[in-house]
C-alpha cells in the first residue's frame, strides 16, 4: 500500500481528529493566510501579524482583531451595543 501524499494545509494531520474536524482548519487557515480589507481605510492590504494582531501595508494602522479573522460577529455586536448606549 502505498503513502498519499499531502493536499492541503491540513495534511500533517493524517487521518487523525476526523475529516470535518480537518476541514474547518483549513478553511481558518486559509482565510487566515489571505489579505483582509481595512477597517480605516478600506484597501485589501491587511495581513495578520500574530494571534489577534492585524496590521495594514495600505495606512500602517495596527489593530486588535480576532485570532483569525480582522473583525469578528462578536466585535461588530459589541461595537454596534456600545454606539447605542
Amino acid at each position: 500500500m502505498s503513502r498519499r501524499s499531502k493536499r492541503s494545509a491540513t495534511g500533517r494531520f493524517g487521518p487523525r481528529y476526523g475529516s470535518s474536524v480537518r476541514k474547518k482548519i483549513a478553511q481558518t487557515e486559509m482565510e487566515s493566510k489571505l489579505k483582509q480589507e481595512c477597517p480605516r481605510c478600506g484597501k485589501i492590504a491587511v495581513r495578520r501579524r500574530s494571534v489577534g494582531v492585524w496590521h495594514c501595508g495600505e495606512c500602517g494602522n495596527t489593530f486588535a482583531g480576532g485570532a483569525y479573522a480582522p473583525v469578528t460577529k462578536v466585535g461588530t455586536i459589541a461595537k454596534r451595543s456600545i454606539r447605542q448606549a
